[in-house]
């Protein structure tokens, strides 16, 4: 088949970038990266990349594919040769670039480090000498994060990152919650506190990019989600970001709405709520502020109070409740229902939204 593509060139060294269009010969079955091995190979030589496995198992070949982050291994070419596109290759997001397509990842170790991403041990070993064994369904808890392969194609996307390089970013605090959410890990609160800190988990912006780019399913932004809980739970709550999610689900709770008039002051404190009177007043003089005395109340509040009930009786606080979320979400998704039964319990899950294969 025929395959063009656009490459941005860039050289560090000299400052100097270009898009070249390259257009090649490739089999059929050629993925994205084969189509740069023949540029390389064939045409030019001076085209820089990275690559190692070819298997979607290293991830060294992230790169930007029509401005989204990809594995170039990963990316069948056919359908894009076939439709007549000409795609734009450029060097991943949010990452020095040293030479056309290569991009520095030290920033992105030193992230990776800052996690401290190794077990440090809170178990007795066993009197007889054998090892310290964990069931399957605890180690199912953090078996998305476990499948990271540290491509860095989240980090290329990360809006939060783009505005503040200092944001631990996707990749990393997925990592810790490798770790937090790991049974034999004896670290859990001093992990927390330090993801919680300054450019830490509550300045994700919770734009999903990273979710939607990544190409092993990690979902680093449901990580981050489950270390945020994880901490509200350890009473890890000093962060503005904190607060503000403990009112959302205070107010929903209490009322069913969401609280608007009493979020600055729950969320900044009083004294910032002062400094924003004038604000405050200038909402007020427009209808804007959404007062009222008493409190709306949404009519079905009952039905949210007793699910918040529920999950503390049932003791399924932190990100146990988001992990548990996962295991059905997985089912909806593969069209898996044991013995026909409804994933949230009988006759939670209308009939007619059920697959049709488990008729």
């Amino acid at each position: 088949m025929q395959v063009a593509l656009k490459v941005w060139r860039y050289d560090a060294a000299t400052g100097d970038r270009a898009l070249r269009e390259y257009e090649i010969d490739a089999p059929e079955e050629a993925t994205l990266l084969d189509c740069l091995d023949i540029v390389k190979d064939k045409v030019d030589g001076t085209l820089a990349y990275r690559k190692s496995c070819r298997m979607m198992i290293c991830g060294s070949c992230g790169m930007r594919m029509d401005g989204a982050a990809v594995l170039a291994c990963k990316v069948r070419m056919y359908d894009v040769a076939q439709a007549g596109q000409v795609p734009v290759i450029s060097a991943m997001g949010n990452l020095p670039i040293v030479r056309d397509l290569v991009v520095d990842m030290d920033p992105f170790w030193d992230k990776f480090k800052a996690m401290k991403p190794y077990l440090q041990p809170g178990y007795d070993r066993p009197e007889d000498g054998r090892e310290y064994r964990i069931t399957q369904p605890r180690m199912d808890a953090i078996k998305k994060e476990a499948l990271c392969i540290n491509c860095g194609c989240c980090v290329s996307e990360c809006n939060a990152m783009e505005s503040d390089p200092e944001f631990l970013g996707p990749q990393a605090l997925a990592k810790g919650m490798r770790f937090v959410g790991d049974p034999r890990d004896a670290a859990t609160v001093e992990r927390l506190e330090q993801y919680s800190g300054e450019h830490g988990i509550w300045e994700c912006t919770r734009c999903f990019f990273c979710n939607e780019r990544c190409p092993k399913g990690v979902d680093p932004r449901d990580a981050i989600a489950k270390l945020g809980a994880e901490a509200i739970k350890n009473g890890i709550d000093r962060d503005m970001g904190a607060k503000h999610a403990k009112w959302f689900v205070r107010s929903s709770e209490t009322t069913g709405w969401l609280r608007e008039t009493e979020l600055v002051p729950k969320t900044q404190g009083i004294v910032s709520s002062v400094k924003q009177m004038k604000f405050a007043m200038n909402l007020i003089s427009h209808n804007k502020a959404g007062l009222a005395f008493p409190p709306h109340v949404a009519k079905d509040v009952g039905e949210a109070r007793q699910l918040h009930k529920i999950v503390r009786e049932q003791d399924r606080q932190g990100a146990f409740g988001h992990i548990q979320g996962e295991r059905a979400l997985a089912k909806l998704a593969h069209g898996v229902h044991d013995e026909g039964r409804d994933p949230y319990g009988p006759g939670s899950f209308p009939k007619p939204y059920l697959p049709e294969d488990t008729e």
